[in-house]
């Protein structure tokens, strides 16, 4: 009888052992996906600074109460400011909102952002304004996270740059676009703030802060000093100043013969033609060239230039400057402080 008993009780381990293991096997695959679904929506949304090439700059808030108050600054003035290069992870979410009105210019990768209870995609040449005291929140996309230009400004005019809509607004690459200008008017805006201790570059920069939101509200106006009233431009002036416009992206061939309506061979004869050399080799030129230029008038960090004009390494961003140029990025930046 003892026999017996032990007998089932062995039978009924086994079976509650055999039970649990089946469970553990359909249980545990539907537990981890669990577990890494929490960790994107909890985890990652946690991220907001600490990207590889991020710049950015604030100034503490008693000193800025305290501009805001000036009659020449207290009208539009910025709080911070910054460029995040794809910028993995990205995201922030603020159910009051904030007391600062928001830019955001997208010109690489992708995102999206949520205010009043909608969605939006904002993809690359893009920017949305954020208006204060609104909930929002906003990503950047995991594939294809963007690459943006960002600040928070305020003052007694502030609320005059943002749009009645919510929607993101294009600026798209073109012609006779100023897109460079814009971004030359940025980084302005960028060295002026990052002296705000001083209060004559706080003022500089809160003049500036008038053309560059306009350069977005009015693009129409923004544009119209560069549109040729009766002058044909040649060719590859044209190609040249899209180039430029888009000298932070990976343009390729397909791309550029595409804009200017033509099949990637043609196009590269004609170009070839006026310039001599290719336009993907001119292109890489203009790169360099303003590398050279960051270098030189900038303080930059090396990998931030690289980060800023495209180049997915910055590894890859020292052997075609030192192509191109005979000396690496650290060489030449040393040689111009040398003999300034």
């Amino acid at each position: 009888m003892p026999v017996q008993k032990e007998r089932a009780l062995y039978r009924f381990n086994y079976t509650i052992l055999w039970f649990c293991f089946f469970l553990f096997r359909i249980l545990f695959p539907i537990f981890v996906r669990i577990i890494l679904t929490f960790l994107r929506k909890y985890a990652m949304v946690k991220i907001k600074e600490g990207f590889k090439g991020e710049r950015f700059i604030s100034l503490p808030e008693e000193l800025l109460h305290k501009y805001g108050m000036d009659p020449l600054i207290g009208n539009l003035y910025v709080c911070k400011i910054g460029f995040f290069p794809r910028v993995k992870y990205h995201s922030v979410h603020k159910e009051k909102g904030c007391h600062y009105a928001m830019l955001i210019y997208c010109v690489e990768g992708k995102g999206w952002y949520s205010i009043y209870d909608r969605n939006y995609p904002v993809e690359k040449n893009q920017y949305i304004l954020i208006p204060p005291h609104v909930p929002y929140s906003f990503r950047a996309d995991e594939e294809n996270p963007w690459t943006i230009y960002w600040l928070h400004f305020r003052g007694k005019v502030s609320s005059h740059f943002i749009p009645t809509h919510s929607a993101p607004s294009s600026i798209l690459p073109g012609e006779y676009t100023r897109i460079q200008d814009r971004i030359r008017l940025f980084e302005e805006i960028y060295g002026s703030f990052s002296m705000g201790y001083i209060k004559e570059y706080m003022t500089y920069s809160s003049m500036c802060l008038y053309q560059f939101l306009s350069s977005f509200t009015l693009s129409e106006q923004f544009q119209h000093i560069n549109i040729p009233s009766h002058k044909e431009y040649p060719f590859s002036s044209k190609v040249i100043h899209y180039m430029e416009e888009n000298i932070e992206r990976n343009l390729t061939l397909h791309e550029l013969a595409a804009y200017f309506k033509y099949s990637p061979s043609h196009f590269s004869m004609l170009f070839k033609k006026e310039m001599v050399v290719s336009p993907i080799n001119y292109f890489i030129r203009l790169k360099i060239q303003k590398a050279c230029q960051y270098i030189a008038l900038t303080n930059l960090k090396l990998n931030e230039i690289s980060a800023k004009l495209g180049f997915d390494e910055p590894a890859y961003f020292a052997r075609v400057f030192i192509k191109i140029m005979g000396v690496s990025p650290s060489s030449y930046r040393k040689n111009d402080s040398t003999h300034a």
